[in-house]
């Protein structure tokens, strides 16, 4: 499967990772921005319908744990059709099949790549636990983007890791696919395959008080994700209500290092977007070093490999963190508050 690419080297413009990239030239881990992931019922027209306004960055319409079974089948219809009446506007269009283990997943992904492929960029797989999933969802998305005209590797692959064996062997789930973009952490199936207290999904299990209890599960994730230059995703925080919690654990979660995280509700969003984006000042600071850092390696700054901007030292690692910051804020629309100014044009 992976000799139908020709692999090349390109920068990620969101993280300013090298990445492999497809024959075009381009990345091939989409870096479009995914701070806020709604997660939609495939089966309930009305809050499809209203998703389309909503300022999410992604929208996912769910065949899995929130359409009943006796509705799976029809509401592959209703997803079809929402994605090729359109109004998704820039929106992530990605649709969470039923897991591999269910009678439902194979004809979730023909009726729906069919019907709708050219309007779909991601299929989302739960309950992933190893490679051979991803393998399989790779090789029958082939197939039908050869069957129905789609340029081959047209639809991408989320990872959702959901269980103890998927967490150990999230490294070869990341590199199963040059498909992939996303591994997404499910901690409600999760907390309960490895028996945790706690009836609340996304919240800290009631004893537990001296660290973060997701703590291991969310770095092992998001270090298979960028070892293989994917973004990392958190998963829902159930207490819709509850907004102080979720934005506390959304700003946890963006201080690892995660690129977004699933909302349940549209009162979420705002939170999910904010934390996941740079504050200003640290997005003008970043923009600030990289034209520093620019200017100071070049001829008319004396081919400085480290120097002062104001009270900072800045050097070659300075630049590629702030490459992250200034890529993220540049991915979420900011502007510039505060631009520096070379020292010899600040002398004319």
């Amino acid at each position: 499967m992976l000799a139908r690419l020709v692999i090349r080297i390109g920068v990620c413009p969101l993280t300013g990772v090298i990445a492999p990239t497809s024959g075009k030239g381009t990345p091939l881990h989409n870096p479009r921005p995914r701070r806020s992931c709604l997660a939609v019922p495939a089966s309930n027209p009305k809050m499809i319908d209203k998703a389309r306004d909503l300022p999410a960055d992604q929208v996912f319409l769910d065949l899995e744990d929130s359409c009943a079974p006796l509705v799976k089948a029809p509401a592959r219809k209703t997803v079809v059709a929402a994605l090729t009446e359109g109004g998704w506007e820039s929106k992530i269009r990605v649709v969470r099949v039923n897991d591999l283990t269910t009678e439902w997943t194979y004809r979730d992904v023909i009726e729906v790549v069919e019907g709708a492929g050219a309007e779909l960029d991601c299929i989302m797989l739960p309950k992933v636990q190893s490679a051979a999933h991803i393998r399989w969802l790779d090789l029958l998305l082939t197939q039908i983007e050869k069957a129905t005209g789609l340029d081959v590797g047209k639809v991408g692959i989320e990872a959702q890791i959901e269980s103890a064996k998927g967490l150990i062997n999230v490294d070869e789930i990341a590199a199963a696919s040059p498909r992939t973009q996303t591994i997404i952490f499910g901690p409600g199936d999760f907390m309960a395959d490895i028996n945790m207290k706690s009836l609340a999904i996304g919240e800290q299990p009631p004893g537990y008080e001296i660290g973060d209890a997701f703590h291991y599960p969310l770095m092992r994730i998001l270090m298979a994700a960028r070892a293989h230059s994917l973004q990392a995703i958190d998963g829902p925080y159930a207490q819709v209500r509850n907004a102080d919690g979720y934005r506390t654990v959304a700003e946890r979660a963006a201080s690892l290092g995660f690129d977004g995280k699933w909302v349940l509700h549209p009162n979420q969003i705002v939170a999910a977007n904010d934390a996941f984006s740079p504050r200003q000042d640290d997005y003008d600071h970043a923009e600030n070093i990289l034209d520093a850092y620019a200017w100071f390696t070049s001829d008319r700054g004396g081919h400085r490999g480290a120097a002062m901007l104001g009270d900072e030292m800045i050097d070659e690692a300075s630049r590629k963190m702030a490459m992250v910051v200034a890529g993220r804020g540049r991915a979420a629309g900011m502007t510039r508050g505060e631009v520096w100014t070379p020292p010899v044009a600040a002398e004319r």
